[in-house]
């Protein structure tokens, strides 16, 4: 049964890298494209996509991170077989995919920060505010 479960599990993991590969190429074509896909570059649709891919990449390397674990565990040696060459290549596509999920995402949260000048709300003692007892236009 663990093992139907780590398979299904490893499915739905692959499964996810499918859909942010596509989203991410999406991503990449709309760039290319920006005047029709304005509408879609809006925080109420930006922010829900980049938690999605960050919480994505970090579902994946936490089973990925099981999976090992499970692996290596003394139980489990018994029954230990040896990895594939395409299973250890696929393990360490998704590793990397995750991570430069997590690197792109950093990377655009910076960019779009610089580029769009958010600082945030500015704190009170750095306000503009002209004194009390000044007379305008000295």
């Amino acid at each position: 049964m663990t093992v139907a479960v780590l398979q299904n599990i490893c499915a739905a993991v692959l499964a996810v890298n499918g859909i942010r590969l596509g989203v991410g190429l999406a991503a990449l074509a709309a760039g290319s494209v920006w005047e029709p896909v304005r509408v879609f570059h809006r925080d109420a649709i930006r922010i829900p996509m980049l938690i999605f891919a960050v919480a994505g990449a970090g579902v994946n390397l936490a089973v990925l991170g099981w999976i090992w674990r499970l692996r290596a565990r003394p139980e489990a040696q018994w029954r230990r077989q040896q990895i594939s060459k395409k299973q250890r290549r696929s393990e360490r596509l998704q590793v990397a995919m995750a991570v430069l999920t997590l690197l792109l995402v950093g990377g655009e949260t910076w960019l779009h920060a610089v580029l769009h000048h958010h600082r945030g709300p500015a704190p009170a003692a750095f306000s503009v505010r002209t004194p009390v007892n000044s007379k305008p236009g000295i």
